[in-house]
């Protein structure tokens, strides 16, 4: 979900064409346009799913209530594919969840919020017997965000991390047993009947995953507090400027790849009295461990700094990889996107010196 955020700040130019999305010929209702910017890259537009889960499976909408569903958009899942929408106004989010509505053949349940009392300590032994296969000794799911860097999408999703708190802030413990006990249409879990589960044992295994949960989780800094650019004032020439950048990059253990203009394209006349140039760069190494943690975190590498000249002018300017890094609710990936805040800023100072 919200990769349409993320265009929007890589991609200005597409702003045209994204909008077409929203507008009254494509969309029906506000839900709609909301799920169609926000939800349908991964969860597909009938809701059948690819990166995502499949909303419009009955089964999985038999078994997830409206609590549910806005427990999870405003969450997410930390570290996995599905960010938070922590920024999301209430109605926005309940507009979304209508629209979802749509495609279910009975009503939405409603879930006990009572808890679910088990033996935490056997729930181990049993999950490791019968789930750790799949979701991991320590309940955290398949390797990475549950994206690869290919995988058709036809395929099912990646077992989910069942510690993860966005999940376990969401899912009450009769709805969580549910989840168990049932078998789940184009999915490879089986069913607890199928692994010769009994409701005691499914008890259990539920008190033993809720034992993951913190209750208090850490609260999301607002998106706007970054700003979504870097822009440095270069007191050089256009042409020293760039030349300065390139040196740069090499200091920074960078490889120059090639120069671009901004426009190169576009069917579009140069502005009179201004130039533009994109320098594309990158560090293989610190690409590929980055892929490896978020494959997302490939739809702004290799790294680039534009530079720009109005009037005699000169600017440089870069995305901001911290304003980028509160779009994929993973703190592994912070890290990486704050290093790469740096590399853009130092090289861009050392330019300008």
């Amino acid at each position: 979900m919200h990769m349409f955020s993320l265009y929007k700040t890589l991609f200005p130019s597409l702003l045209v064409i994204c909008g077409l999305f929203s507008s009254p010929l494509y969309a029906h209702d506000r839900g709609e346009a909301l799920y169609t910017q926000n939800c349908a890259i991964c969860h597909g537009t009938d809701g059948m799913g690819g990166m995502g889960a499949q909303l419009a499976s009955q089964t999985f909408l038999e078994s997830a209530s409206t609590q549910y569903l806005k427990q999870t958009i405003r969450l997410g899942r930390p570290g996995r594919i599905m960010p938070s929408f922590y920024w999301m106004p209430e109605r926005d989010i309940e507009a979304i969840i209508s629209f979802i509505d749509r495609w279910r053949k009975t009503p939405a349940r409603t879930w006990p919020g009572s808890t679910i009392n088990g033996d935490a300590t056997a729930g181990k032994n049993l999950f490791i017997s019968h789930c750790a296969s799949c979701h991991g000794k320590q309940a955290g799911g398949g390797k990475g965000t549950g994206m690869h860097f290919s995988r058709p999408t036809n395929l099912p999703v990646t077992a989910p991390a069942l510690n993860n708190q966005g999940l376990l802030n969401a899912m009450p413990d009769h709805m969580l047993r549910h989840m168990i006990q049932q078998k789940r249409v184009n999915s490879l879990m089986p069913s607890a009947d199928q692994l010769g589960l009994n409701t005691r044992q499914v008890n259990n295994i539920v008190s033993y995953i809720r034992g993951f949960q913190q209750k208090d989780l850490k609260k999301q800094p607002l998106y706007d507090e970054e700003p979504a650019s870097l822009i440095v004032d270069s007191p050089y020439s256009f042409e020293e400027t760039i030349s300065n950048i390139k040196r740069s990059i090499t200091g920074s253990n960078f490889v120059h790849i090639r120069d671009q203009a901004l426009t190169e394209g576009f069917n579009v006349e140069p502005l009179k009295g201004s130039r533009q140039s994109i320098i594309y760069f990158c560090n293989f190494n610190f690409l590929y461990e980055a892929l490896k943690i978020d494959p997302r975190v490939g739809m702004f590498l290799p790294c680039r700094i534009t530079v720009i000249e109005n009037n005699g002018a000169v600017q440089m300017m870069s995305i901001n990889p911290k304003h980028l890094s509160q779009l994929f609710n993973n703190s592994e990936l912070d890290e990486s996107c704050d290093k790469m805040h740096d590399v853009y800023s130092n090289i861009m100072e050392d330019a300008s010196l």
